[in-house]
């Protein structure tokens, strides 16, 4: 009880400590509006222009060891606050020294007083002069390029915001991330549009503060002038040396924070989005060997040439040769440490390939042959990848190849789409396929192959982007998107002018994802639906029990679960198919009507997988006299529907393509809904010729679902 109470007490007291933290961001907000109204004494004064500078180095340090900008989210509200606080300040300032300037130099504090006499030093031309350069630097080059690069990235990224979350889409539809993993990245990316969204403004704040700066400069010299003189009786040369002292000394005060927070903007918006520090990503991108080396060569020849500055040129020249030798012994621990980690007895990309050669020539030995046996007759693969050998670094995991995680992350995302386990993949080169050509086959049938580049990155083109790119030009095997191969140092510009940018591994992967949806029916046969019945068995026994063979064959439920697959129903819902199969078992063993019987058991997860929670189902249907054709074709030449004139069935094709296209430009799903003699023959007919379209029962449409017709064929 004693250890709850004391972790009871300590949740309470951070409890407490939010709302005191709360409150002291809202009590600071009102004291700093107060500031502008209420006069403040010289003692506070000082106070606060030294908070106002601990403030600005806080936040320009935190700025420089942030591992990346959104762990600073807060930075452009903290610019607010800072801006706000310092010009309140300002205005304080200017009041006391307008007030009591005329009493000395420390009137308006010694803060105040200390800045200006060391930065005048006795010269008030110069101390002018010094100030007007700070501002200068601050307003037109610091400020300026901030605000502009604020700008920039600000539209580039919220530009981008469509193609990033489309790459999220695609990884998790290929399985390489969870959908808590989808959710997080979705999250990250929107916090970034915001928080660049927000550091645009908030440059606006730290311009308008340096041009605000400059204007109090001007009016505090004038209006001292004016007070001193006018008021005060003070000579010219009395006024011009109090009241430019304390002008100066006020607006470094004020000016100096302003410059640390606006080098801090500029900081935050030129950095990448990396998890990695400042100091970290400087020391390894600057530091290169080759550049120190010839930097301190170029140095040492200027500190030998008569006349110069030996001392300083020799002794930068022999440092930055130091530090050369210094990074090249750390990158070479570093390449020896990595190389230590390698597995022994791998083979090299080249060993890989002489070994496939060899393996493929007869042995030259005096020994004799071996007799052949069964165990040389080796089995077709039901899924085969086969790649170029300059693509071997992407299956080879001591060469950093991701391409065999990506593919199991498809599989296990296949798998729990689909309903049932999908076959491995089986993976070899192959010398005689192009270097960069990889291919695809199903039963030993090749089904896709493409050309990539291991070494280089996908950018694919969404439909809309803001720029062209340098690169290879290539089309998006899985998709047929226009795409262009890009080095990794252009992924960046890439993103941010609205491309989705994918690695080499990604296109292989996302590419089999698709094939494998496609070919889905191929994959399952009398092993795979015997083990989906042993599994349900577990859990329904009574079921399953006289299903096979009493019931219905293997080879027919084999049959009905390649035909659901065929036409893109998923055979997840095992209890309702198999319950359906016994009901159904007595009164026909036709694998197409049992199919029909079972799509119509599962309409409520067909709709629900279309429709995508849609209210209204949109749906394209037939005319009435052009089902009657379809009806009569069919009686005529078959249930496959051989009898329909070659002519309308292109009519046909043409008209729904141009409705299921129009409906991906809406969209929405292409449905065609029609009587469920038709379903199956159109369900093959446009099964290959018109993509996206899905071929529906009226029978299929769940009771609480309703339709709505957006367009009709044949009228």
């Amino acid at each position: 009880m004693q250890i709850a109470d004391v972790f009871q007490k300590i949740n309470l007291n951070k409890s407490s400590f939010d709302q005191v933290t709360g409150l002291g961001v809202a009590i600071f907000v009102l004291a700093v509006l107060a500031m502008v109204v209420l006069p403040i004494p010289a003692l506070l004064l000082d106070i606060l222009f030294s908070f106002n500078i601990a403030l600005s180095m806080v936040v320009l340090l935190v700025v420089v060891y942030s591992l990346k900008p959104l762990e600073f989210g807060s930075f452009p509200s903290v610019i607010l606050i800072a801006t706000v606080f310092r010009l309140a300040l300002n205005i304080a300032s200017t009041r006391v020294v307008l007030l009591e300037g005329h009493n000395g130099g420390d009137a308006a504090g010694e803060v105040i007083a200390s800045f200006g006499e060391v930065v005048i030093g006795g010269n008030y031309a110069v101390g002018l002069v010094v100030f007007a350069i700070l501002m200068i630097i601050n307003f037109k080059v610091v400020t300026a390029g901030a605000g502009r690069i604020s700008e920039v990235t600000a539209r580039f990224t919220l530009d981008s915001l469509p193609g990033k979350q489309m790459a999220i889409d695609a990884d998790l539809n290929a399985g390489f991330i969870t959908q808590e993993q989808a959710i997080a990245r979705r999250k990250e990316i929107t916090e970034e549009a915001d928080f660049y969204g927000s550091m645009d403004g908030a440059s606006k704040f730290v311009k308008g503060d340096a041009i605000a700066g400059l204007l109090i400069m001007i009016i505090n010299i004038v209006g001292g002038l004016i007070i001193g003189m006018v008021q005060h009786e003070l000579s010219f040369s009395a006024a011009i040396e109090i009241y430019t002292m304390l002008t100066i000394g006020d607006g470094l005060v004020a000016q100096i924070p302003s410059l640390l927070l606006s080098v801090a903007t500029a900081i935050v918006v030129t950095r990448e989005n990396n998890a990695v520090q400042l100091g970290d990503q400087l020391s390894t991108q600057l530091g290169n060997a080759k550049a120190l080396y010839i930097a301190a060569s170029i140095l040492f020849v200027m500190g030998v040439v008569p006349g110069m500055p030996h001392i300083a040129f020799l002794s930068l020249a022999f440092a930055l040769a130091g530090l050369g030798y210094f990074m090249s012994q750390m990158r070479a621990d570093r390449k020896s440490k990595k190389g230590s980690l390698m597995p022994k007895g791998k083979s090299t990309p080249a060993g890989q390939a002489q070994n496939t050669q060899a393996n493929a020539l007869p042995a030259n030995n005096t020994s004799e042959p071996k007799e052949i046996s069964w165990d040389d007759v080796q089995p077709m693969d039901v899924i085969g990848l086969e790649v170029g050998y300059r693509l071997i670094p992407l299956v080879d995991k001591s060469q950093g190849g991701e391409l065999l995680s990506r593919i199991k992350g498809v599989r296990k995302k296949l798998s729990q789409d689909m309903g049932f386990l999908v076959p491995a993949v089986h993976i070899r080169d192959n010398l005689d396929l192009s270097p960069n050509i990889y291919r695809i086959s199903l039963m030993g049938v090749v089904i896709g192959e493409a050309e990539i580049y291991h070494d280089r990155e996908m950018a694919i083109n969404p439909g809309q982007v803001f720029g062209k790119l340098q690169g290879i030009k290539t089309v998006d095997p899985a998709f047929g998107l226009e795409a262009i191969w890009i080095t990794p140092e252009q992924r960046e510009q890439a993103q941010t002018l609205g491309y989705t940018v994918v690695d080499s591994a990604t296109v292989v992967a996302t590419h089999l994802s698709q094939l494998l949806t496609n070919n889905a029916w191929q994959l399952i046969g009398h092993e795979e639906v015997q083990n989906l019945l042993d599994m349900l068995a577990k859990s329904y026994p009574k079921l399953v029990e006289g299903l096979v063979p009493d019931m219905l064959n293997l080879s027919t439920v084999v049959k009905v679960f390649q035909n659901l697959l065929f036409e893109g129903v998923v055979i997840r819902d095992m209890r309702t198919i198999v319950q359906t199969l016994v009901e159904y078992a007595t009164k026909s063993q036709d694998p197409d009507v049992l199919t029909a019987a079972v799509r119509i058991a599962l309409r409520r997860l067909i709709v629900q997988e279309l429709s995508s929670g849609l209210d209204e189902l949109p749906v394209i249907t037939l005319a009435p006299e052009l089902e009657q054709i379809l009806h009569q074709s069919m009686q005529a030449g078959g249930s496959e529907g051989g009898g329909i004139e070659p002519g309308l069935a292109e009519r046909i094709q043409t008209a729904l393509s141009q409705a299921s296209e129009q409906q991906e430009m809406n969209g929405e799903p292409a449905v065609l809904l029609t009587s469920g003699i038709l379903r199956s023959v159109l369900a093959r007919f446009t099964k290959h010729t018109v993509t996206g379209l899905h071929v529906l029962s009226y029978q299929e449409i769940p009771d609480d679902k309703q339709i709505r017709i957006v367009n009709s064929i044949g009228q």
